[in-house]
């Protein structure tokens, strides 16, 4: 499974204070089921509960969910489609006035393509979410995570800001 290292990478690059102290951010998977095809395909998907922990939490909390929002939109888009509007959940156990430790779940998935070779073995092969992009490119299509982490943008793609 991939999601998780590449969200642990975002908030230690995001969340002002992790990086000095990445121990704070712990991940476990919980819950974790195989969804198979059928046909006698040995592709499969992932589903399971990603429980992100960070202990000891004294900056504004707002600074951890706007990056774990950005990144959800980019690689787990469908749980901002979910009819509840609620992507994900998450618990606090406040420690004092100016710490907590914040516990976050989400439910991810990861398709995976797995294709026999003509000389035996096979091949797996972890496939990005299908693409929800904007059906007209350069016009809104710049990534919440590059917004935030001021990444360069393409002089071409141009955010015309909500009226």
């Amino acid at each position: 499974m991939r999601k998780p290292e590449g969200l642990r990478r975002l908030l230690l690059a995001a969340v002002p204070g992790l990086a000095d102290d990445p121990s704070r951010l712990s991940m476990f998977i919980d819950k974790g089921r195989l969804s198979t095809r059928a046909n006698g395909s040995l592709s499969f998907e992932y589903l399971y509960t990603l429980n992100i922990v960070v202990q000891d939490y004294a900056g504004d909390v707002d600074a951890l969910m706007v990056p774990l929002l950005a990144w959800v939109a980019e690689v787990q888009p469908d749980l901002l489609e979910r009819g509840e509007r609620e992507p994900f959940s998450f618990e606090s156990e406040i420690l004092d006035g100016d710490a907590a430790d914040v516990s976050i779940n989400l439910e991810l998935t990861e398709r995976v393509r797995v294709v026999r070779q003509p000389g035996g073995g096979y091949e797996a092969t972890h496939l990005d979410e299908p693409s929800r992009d904007d059906s007209f490119p350069g016009v809104c299509g710049v990534n919440l995570w590059q917004i935030f982490l001021h990444d360069e943008i393409e002089p071409s793609v141009t955010v015309i800001p909500d009226r």
